[in-house]
């Protein structure tokens, strides 16, 4: 896999997280660890496909740990690593900022 080149740490920091669904997953798993299906029920509007990609790039990236118990049926549990809480609280000052700004920003064309 090639070396990846940022220009700056915006870039970086979107790369990692960009799209959608990573940044609503990544807020979800903040409040603890969370089974498959209940991360689908709680981030309205995915798709199964798309939660396994993007929880699959979450956990490529470091972000999330996926945890697997050896039970029957089998228990998979999904939450944040140290790495991606400091993304978490990065992120924080922007959904602040995402909550003060909504009304005007659900007005856009």
């Amino acid at each position: 896999m090639p070396k990846r080149s940022y220009t700056c740490g915006l870039d970086a920091a979107i790369d990692v997280m960009g799209g959608k669904w990573k940044g609503l997953i990544l807020f979800w798993l903040d409040e603890g660890p969370l089974r498959f299906g209940e991360l689908r029920r709680t981030v309205a509007g995915i798709s199964e496909r798309m939660l396994i990609l993007q929880l699959r790039e979450l956990e490529a990236s470091g972000l999330v740990h996926r945890e697997v118990h050896q039970q029957v049926p089998p228990k998979v549990e999904y939450s944040l690593t140290e790495f991606g809480r400091s993304l978490i609280t990065a992120l924080a000052p922007l959904g602040e900022w995402g909550e003060e700004n909504m009304e005007r920003l659900e007005g856009l064309p």
